[in-house]
């Protein structure tokens, strides 16, 4: 099948099958059906729409610290955040992700669906998926002719062995152990059993948090502002960003820190026309950007801008030099960086400043002690522990869908990273980078864009969704949504000619990655990781549109102004009509 023409038959009249509710879900689905597709279906497991955003997995004091401040659609307007100022709260987005469903996707949910296996059908067309209702346990075989797969990478915990229930029952441990994935709805229980400090006679021993990032700051957070000992363990944190005032938005939603950070091909002016006709405009965003990245003033000057900006956020938090709260990744390393805006006296820093958190990093919690009451630490310290949160991460989601064999086939599976590649990129920004993940140089992600796998780039009949990382991720998701359909109809598009080529670019984008984000192996939860577009985001999508052949930078500004130009999700809402409009005119052009 030929990747730019159309398909032979109308892919719209035919089933669909998106799994999962989180905003990736929603929106594609969304799409789908103002596309025409006239047979999608939402498939969940969860009782409850909204993802890592559903009514289970929220508990009081949880605010979403987005770098971009936001987490909307361009469908369905916001409310403004319920407790004020420009924190929207778990409550806040458990609400508009409920009404984007009721409004937009009325009867087109299932949720307490488990899948249990996900395979082609044996004509070699179309999907058969194995699963069970959670509340009936009746099983059926479901059959769709296309699948959009939209789990997410944050909702199977991955708890390390040593530390797992089992770990804690055979060492005689018997305090509550759970995953920060339960955190909400075990709350009441540990609430419950753990004295608050001020009880006479209780015992006193904290409740131990394992892991640095932003799910265990928040627990760590509402734990102490609760009256809970508490003691965080951790390798390292979370960067952060934060001031005397939120960052103007003409910093925080635009275009100003993708700026700072070297993107995959930093085109000249002469490539960029060929391209484009591009105007004085583009010839000056590109002149800035190869200054900034490929000469020595302009790392300078790249460094200067990012130590700023990090060394100015431990001063608004009133962190000490010798704080153990600095040990934290590098922010123009690392994806995991919250945006904390103005310091809260109830906030996660404020509190371990304050000593109502401690902080003991860096350190890896190996075990349970003999004692039963106690985590012991890799440097043979023990820790007193009156119940043990595991905020270690999660795995791909992708494992418990597919077996081995399909995974292998759609080309879902990493693979083995090139001893050495071919690829490489001497900007001097990418100098004096941290040490590359051991798994990160192991393995590769094989999902091209993060969109497809490049094994099964010319069969349009399947794709996922949520698993690029972005500060952004509403509009990142959306421009994404419009890609995938374009995809499924078979519009014509900017797609590799074979699974080869698209292999060798997915090959190029790992080898980016490694440079770019040395400390993140994307490949071991490539359902949330499968790219990284987390400062560079604005250029991602910029590619995507590229791809879809219509314009990007929608945002507007001359070639001066258009890094401080708002990034608005307007922008966005004609993508449809556009596409439209240009399958109109390709679908003219044939008929003459």
């Amino acid at each position: 099948m030929a990747p730019h023409t159309a398909l032979a038959h109308d892919p719209r009249s035919e089933s669909i099958v998106v799994i999962g509710t989180g905003v990736a879900g929603l929106i594609t689905a969304h799409t789908l059906l103002r596309d025409g597709f006239t047979h999608v279906q939402v498939l969940t497991r969860d009782a409850h729409v909204g993802g890592v955003w559903s009514r289970d997995r929220i508990y009081p004091g949880l605010y979403l610290n987005n770098v971009h401040g936001e987490y909307r659609l361009s469908s369905l307007e916001m409310p403004p955040p319920s407790a004020g100022g420009d924190r929207l709260t778990g409550d806040d987005m458990v609400q508009y992700m409920e009404v984007f469903a009721s409004k937009l996707l009325e009867g087109r949910i299932q949720i307490n669906v488990e899948i249990q296996n996900i395979r082609r059908h044996p004509s070699g067309e179309g999907w058969l998926l194995d699963v069970q209702d959670l509340r009936s346990m009746a099983k059926e075989t479901k059959e769709y002719a296309r699948m959009v797969v939209c789990s997410g990478g944050c909702s199977t915990p991955r708890v390390p062995e040593q530390l797992s229930s089992k770990a804690a029952a055979d060492a005689g441990f018997t305090r509550p152990v759970f995953h920060s994935m339960d955190f909400g709805p075990k709350l009441s229980d540990l609430l419950a059993s753990v004295a608050p400090e001020h009880d006479v006679g209780a015992d006193l021993a904290p409740i131990v948090v394992v892991g640095g990032g932003k799910s265990a700051q928040d627990i760590c957070a509402y734990l102490a502002n609760e009256g809970r000992k508490v003691t965080m363990v951790c390798h390292n944190l979370d960067a952060f960003t934060a001031g005397p005032k939120p960052l103007p938005d003409f910093i925080r939603k635009s275009r100003f820190l993708s700026l700072f950070s070297p993107h995959t091909h930093l085109r000249t002016v002469l490539e960029y026309v060929e391209i484009t006709s591009a105007s004085l405009k583009f010839e000056l965003i590109y002149i800035i950007r190869r200054f900034l990245h490929t000469t020595w003033l302009g790392k300078r000057i790249v460094d200067f801008m990012w130590h700023g900006l990090a060394e100015s956020s431990f001063q608004a938090m009133n962190i000490p030099k010798d704080s153990p709260l600095r040990n934290s990744v590098l922010p123009y390393w690392h994806t995991r960086v919250n945006d904390e805006g103005v310091p809260r006296p109830n906030s996660f820093h404020a509190l371990a400043v304050a000593g109502k958190i401690e902080v003991h990093t860096p350190a890896h919690a190996v075990g349970y002690g003999e004692d039963g009451k106690s985590i012991m630490l890799d440097d043979g310290r023990t820790l007193p522990a009156s119940a043990v949160v595991l905020a270690t991460g999660y795995q791909s989601s992708w494992s418990p869908l597919f077996d081995e064999k399909t995974a292998e086939e759609l080309g879902l599976n990493p693979h083995r990273a090139e001893a050495t590649s071919t690829y490489h990129w001497t900007y001097p920004t990418l100098a004096d980078a941290p040490p590359l993940h051991p798994d990160a140089e192991k393995w590769s992600s094989s999902i091209y864009r993060g969109l497809v796998p490049a094994k099964n780039i010319l069969r349009r009949d399947f794709a996922v969704n949520g698993a690029c990382v972005s500060p952004n991720n509403g509009y990142t998701v959306e421009v994404a949504s419009h890609w995938i359909s374009s995809y499924l109809l078979g519009d014509e598009m900017r797609l590799p000619k074979t699974p080869e080529a698209a292999f060798a670019e997915t090959e190029r984008e790992a080898a980016w990655l490694k440079q770019r984000y040395p400390e993140i192996p994307t490949a071991l939860n490539a359902s949330l990781t499968g790219d990284l577009a987390f400062w560079t985001w604005p250029q991602h999508v910029d590619d995507l549109l590229d791809d879809l052949g219509l314009p990007n930078m929608r945002s507007g500004g001359n070639g001066l102004t258009w890094p401080f130009k708002v990034v608005d999700l307007k922008e966005i809402q004609s993508l449809k009509e556009e596409r439209d409009a240009k399958r109109a005119r390709k679908q003219n052009l044939s008929r003459r």
